[in-house]
């Protein structure tokens, strides 16, 4: 059994596989026995073909090529369920994680961490690009109800403990820091130097980040539920103390009750708040249907090494 497993979750990496993996031998050299699991996630490049070859040239190398694109979180699970190592090291593939860190991640995890997350020093992203990266966040913790610190990544080291409680957890939507924050494992961090990109650009638009923030919110939290709620009872009360108003200025002064235009935008200003009420409860409603499907997270059209 392997006492290291990294698993690599792979998507339009062409140009930077052979870097990667050249890296991560060099950094790996130390360490008894070790594997690299490299998940292909349905990219429209040759990142498989060239897997092929890496895991052919070296046995350490593994290779898994998903029939579509699922996604990266669910390209670590893959990996995570075929993991054999005692320590299992989760990063990316774009170079920004140093392969050169893992040797400090498991040192650290020997002193009695369950696991071991980098946490970067400092973005070097322009200043707008960090202020809406914080502000996102920001807004991710609160109505998730998760303290996710938006210097981490995926970027960790964990015991086979953490990793077997881990792949119990199968439901639908996966946010990968989230469900390992959730278990509440004894962690420590060490500060890594961020790096740039080796090559291309993050597959993660403003779009998909939303995407991404709306299913962790949904999958970790009923707070939007609970807010409609509140909202809708401060709008109630406010309602009410108008209308005692309302009655009060036309019993004592004879004054009249405001006419269509008050009363119109009052009915769309509701209509609006319940719409978007309905909206959240469709929302819940909906990922609880993906749900009890009960379809596999992810399917394997090609397997090689393992």
């Amino acid at each position: 059994m392997p006492v290291i497993s990294v698993v690599v979750p792979v998507y339009n990496a062409e140009k930077c596989l052979n870097e990667l993996c050249s890296r991560l031998k060099e950094s790996l050299t130390g360490i008894n026995s070790y594997e690299v699991i490299l998940i292909e996630d349905g990219g429209k490049d040759d990142s498989w073909k060239l897997i092929e070859q890496i895991v052919k040239s070296d046995p350490h190398f593994k290779g898994i090529k998903f029939s579509r694109n699922f996604g990266q979180h669910y390209g670590i699970t893959a990996g995570l369920d075929y993991a054999k190592g005692d320590w299992v090291v989760v990063m990316d593939c774009d170079l920004q994680d140093k392969p050169e860190d893992i040797t400090r991640l498991y040192e650290k995890a020997k002193d009695g961490f369950e696991m071991v997350i980098a946490r970067r020093v400092r973005r070097n992203d322009f200043f707008l690009k960090r202020c809406s990266a914080i502000l996102f966040y920001r807004f991710l913790n609160y109505l998730a109800d998760i303290h996710y610190d938006y210097r981490i990544r995926n970027f960790r080291i964990m015991s086979r403990n953490v990793v077997e409680n881990f792949r119990l957890m199968r439901e639908n939507l996966r946010f990968f820091g989230g469900l390992v924050d959730w278990m509440g494992y004894p962690t420590a961090y060490i500060d890594v130097e961020f790096k740039q990109r080796f090559s291309g650009k993050s597959s993660y638009n403003f779009r998909s980040l939303c995407k991404l923030a709306i299913d962790t919110i949904v999958a970790y939290s009923d707070k939007p539920l609970r807010l409609s709620i509140t909202f809708g009872f401060i709008i109630s009360f406010l309602s009410f103390l108008v209308g005692i108003y309302v009655i009060y200025r036309k019993i004592f002064f004879g004054i009249p009750i405001m006419g269509w235009a008050s009363l119109i935008v009052s009915l769309y200003f509701i209509g609006g708040i319940i719409i978007t009420v309905l909206g959240i409860i469709g929302l819940y409603l909906g990922k609880a249907f993906y749900e009890i499907k009960k379809r596999p997270l992810y399917i394997i059209s090609e397997k090689i090494g393992l």
